[in-house]
């Protein structure tokens, strides 16, 4: 013996309203992901927005720790491709910076964006190092990843 469902026409519709909203929302977030960087960059280059940023804790024992960050804390780019940097200073008041191995230095500064341009042309790990916070004995080093592939 077979079941017969009846499903009223009120009923359908809202099926059909909810599809097309899930499919709406899934093409605008699919479009949103595929978007070109805000400024306009030569053909080839590879962008990489950057931030900095700051936290503190207080240990059991009452010490304070401070923690500065690159965000996001690994990038990874071609060799023989120029690669554009972005960073924006938004914790600290100054993080000159350099990028071992590659001869790259700069400086952010709060509430700014630096940036910097430069061709790779090894593949390796290259660690982005804040000068002001590189000794693990005064405070945690703040080191970002470049990996060139």
């Amino acid at each position: 013996m077979s079941k017969v469902v009846f499903i009223s026409k009120r009923r359908v519709q809202w099926y059909i309203v909810l599809a097309a909203a899930v499919i709406v929302a899934g093409a605008y977030v699919g479009w949103q992901q595929t978007r070109a960087a805000s400024a306009p960059v030569a053909e080839g280059t590879q962008v990489f927005q950057l931030v900095t940023g700051e936290f503190n804790a207080t240990t059991t024992g009452g010490k304070q720790l401070e923690s500065y960050v690159f965000s996001p804390g690994t990038i990874v780019a071609n060799k023989n491709q120029e690669v554009e940097l972005r960073i924006t200073g938004v914790s600290g008041q100054s993080h000159p910076f350099v990028i071992e191995g590659l001869g790259v230095q700069g400086k952010v500064t709060k509430g700014k964006t630096t940036v910097v341009r430069f061709t790779p042309t090894e593949a390796g790990i290259y660690p982005i190092v804040c000068t002001t916070h590189s000794d693990p004995n005064t405070s945690i080093p703040m080191v970002g990843y470049l990996v060139v592939q």
